[in-house]
């Protein structure tokens, strides 16, 4: 259950620039070096041969592999095997079948396209499966469009759909869900309306391409002090009561000390 605790702020960084890592791993609480995306054709092998020499901490280290589909997607799990790093986020995963020969491995599996995000509950179900995390511009990309965000910023229904089906799958599986980045990188105001809605719609994390955007994550997932006050109250206050009870005016019932517990959770309480 939700056993992925990587969080909450995971910053992505290419995985043929060495002299980042470091860096990276100190500025978030998990890094992910990118296999994928970040890294040209041309320069795949030199980033597996960056990922086989690094020495970061295995425990706040992911590492962004290609998809199954690619003929770089066996060299990629080939040269793991020969790193401490058991983490791997598996880019474009469409089926459940996509994850069984990462057994040796504990998969963040991104579902960033039409087939993925259709697949996300079978995916979800496979027990190497620790978390699961959506893309938007891949996914829109996959549909024939042209940007997951409308022009004041929004995501469109179809990348709003995706995402909360995302979130569901993982729910229901018992697994981490974590958000998309924020690509606009000098909006941290728009950074943080989205990661805070991603705290109270149930992300574990939320993923990052930019040092600055994760501090402004990992505030929109610390707790206020009133909000910790808030939790210990109603749950001192279940504890005498039992069963349903009112509270400063507010019916308090199951859900809402669930609510309570995690928000101590997050504030580190429990």
């Amino acid at each position: 259950m939700k056993t992925f605790t990587m969080g909450p702020a995971l910053l992505f960084c290419p995985a043929d620039r060495p002299e980042r890592f470091a860096k990276a791993a100190d500025r978030a609480d998990a890094v992910i070096l990118d296999l994928e995306d970040a890294v040209a054709p041309a320069g795949k092998a030199a980033a597996r041969e960056a990922v086989a020499a690094s020495t970061l901490d295995p425990s706040r280290t992911i590492v962004r592999i290609n998809p199954a589909s690619t003929g770089d997607y066996a060299l990629d799990v080939d040269m793991l095997k020969h790193t401490p790093y058991r983490t791997v986020m598996l880019a474009k995963a469409e089926s459940a079948a996509d994850l069984w020969g990462l057994s040796a491995f504990s998969v963040v599996a991104l579902c960033e396209t039409a087939v993925g995000v259709l697949n996300a509950q079978a995916i979800a179900a496979e027990p190497n499966v620790v978390a699961l995390m959506w893309g938007a511009e891949d996914l829109v990309a996959s549909l024939g469009g042209s940007s997951s965000r409308t022009s004041d910023g929004s995501y469109r229904q179809v990348a709003l759909q995706a995402r909360s089906q995302v979130l569901l799958a993982a729910a229901a599986a018992g697994k981490a869900a974590m958000d998309s980045v924020y690509i606009n990188i000098a909006d941290l105001d728009g950074l943080a309306a989205e990661s805070r809605d991603a705290v109270a719609s149930g992300f574990g994390s939320k993923a990052c391409i930019h040092p600055n955007q994760a501090p402004v994550i990992r505030e929109a997932y610390r707790p206020s002090a009133e909000e910790v006050d808030y939790a210990r109250a109603i749950l001192a206050e279940a504890a005498r009561s039992g069963g349903v009870f009112q509270f400063q005016g507010r019916m308090i019932d199951g859900p809402i000390l669930r609510h309570a517990e995690q928000t101590l959770a997050r504030a580190g309480e429990r």
